[in-house]
């Protein structure tokens, strides 16, 4: 490995390590270089900003968060997608503490994005590689329906991690989410098209 790659790296690694404990106001180069073992300058040289490098760290830190919970469904293969999916709930709930750091810095970057086409860039690479795979980790299907529902469970659990930023309470899990979901289908009933 280069030394290049090295520092990128430790950059990476030392930029998650910041999202995870300080609140995002307090996310500097400085914070950053000092975390990470590396120079200020080095920041500019591998990623161009610093909102870039925490962008890139933010979706860093969600695709091992899928890859966690792609790990505990792993052993559940042979179950059916709606059991995959409230299990897949049920494991994001248990996980969402430990990330709250991740999540807050993921709202900022998505403010950023609507002003700085290089984070919005890096964002929309995310959810395009996303999509595929919660497609796959709850067994939605590998063709485009299967992409855009696996888009829509993209979006409730980011909308309800979200929401539980301003208030915990509002976490809707367990049986409230079975609930809710019977609820949705009752409702809104999917018409043949």
């Amino acid at each position: 490995m280069s030394p290049q790659r090295s520092n990128r790296s430790n950059l990476l690694e030392g930029t998650l390590r910041c999202l995870e404990r300080l609140p995002p106001e307090r996310i500097t180069a400085r914070a950053i270089a000092e975390e990470s073992g590396a120079n200020i300058a080095s920041i500019a040289y591998h990623f161009g900003s610093k909102d870039e490098l925490v962008t890139e760290a933010v979706v860093t830190g969600l695709d091992r968060w899928l890859v966690e919970i792609g790990n505990a469904l792993g052993e559940l293969e042979a179950l059916e997608p709606e059991a995959r999916f409230r299990r897949a709930a049920t494991i994001f709930e248990r996980t969402r503490q430990l990330h709250l750091g991740l999540v807050r810095n993921f709202l900022g970057a998505l403010a950023r994005a609507q002003h700085d086409p290089r984070v919005r860039e890096t964002l929309a690479g995310g959810f395009r590689r996303t999509r595929p795979r919660v497609a796959a980790l709850i067994g939605l299907g590998e063709d485009q329906t299967g992409e855009d529902a696996a888009g829509l469970v993209h979006s409730l659990f980011t909308g309800l991690l979200f929401q539980t930023l301003v208030d915990p309470d509002l976490a809707i899990e367990g049986r409230r989410m079975n609930r809710a979901q019977a609820r949705l289908r009752t409702v809104l009933p999917v018409k043949s098209s």
